[in-house]
């Protein structure tokens, strides 16, 4: 049986989406607030419902620690429906992203997309072994969750803030693409224009001579074309470099 955690600070809402899943047949654990969310995580959570609208600690704050040692899905709801919200949401780590009011119909659909996406497609196992002590470890690459220090190959690698940081976001997503603007929002954390895409693009030029054993045909940090970058850990070769 599959584990939902749902982090509210709704009441109604969250006894609304217990009746809704535990009706599917999925396990419910709740949390009223961040801090309780986080104290309720661990590796037998399959997906995390969260509102971003929560007192005292955020949704997107919920979300970033969460990530620095799970890639367990995130499903945020909100009443915001704007592009600009949603892409704040993105960038924080979230996978995808429901308005409220929402449907039945439409809560099924993102929540078993979802989980057939990290249980099934990319492996919950898989994802989950790339984090333990605060580290995390792919493709001869390791990675300090808490300070730049990265090990490649087993041998240690001086990176720059930024590169250190564009690394930490791609690996903590693996397989998952993030455009450009994407990165450059959750790296810089400044507003995104056109010519920032040659700045994203210099230092991942210069972060692929630091991790890669061949920069010019990279096998861990790929480009795919038209969308953006990934952290490739299947070892397939269905993006170009």
């Amino acid at each position: 049986m599959q584990t939902i955690l749902i982090v509210d600070d709704d009441a109604d809402i969250r006894e609304g989406l217990r009746i809704l899943l535990s009706g599917e047949h999925y396990m419910i654990l709740e949390a009223d607030s961040g801090a309780q969310a986080l104290a309720r995580m661990s590796d037998t959570v399959d997906l995390v419902i969260l509102d971003i609208m929560m007192p005292g600690m955020s949704g997107l704050h919920v979300c970033e620690e969460i990530r620095k040692r799970s890639a367990v899905p995130i499903l945020f709801l909100t009443a915001k429906a704007q592009e600009s919200d949603k892409l704040v949401g993105l960038v924080a780590g979230g996978d995808d992203y429901l308005a409220k009011p929402f449907s039945y119909a439409e809560l099924m659909g993102r929540v078993k997309a979802l989980l057939r996406r990290y249980c099934v497609y990319r492996g919950k196992a898989q994802a989950g072994a790339l984090s333990r002590d605060n580290m995390l470890s792919a493709r001869g690459i390791k990675i300090s969750l808490d300070y730049n220090q990265v090990w490649v190959r087993g041998k240690e690698v001086e990176l720059t803030d930024l590169e250190y940081k564009i690394l930490r976001l791609l690996m903590q997503n693996p397989q998952r693409i993030f455009s450009t603007q994407n990165i450059y929002e959750s790296v810089w954390g400044e507003p995104y224009f056109y010519i920032s895409n040659g700045t994203v693009m210099v230092h991942i030029r210069k972060l692929r001579v630091k991790i890669e054993a061949d920069p010019q045909n990279p096998r861990c940090l790929k480009t795919v074309w038209g969308k953006g970058y990934r952290f490739e850990i299947n070892g397939t070769e269905d993006a170009q470099a």
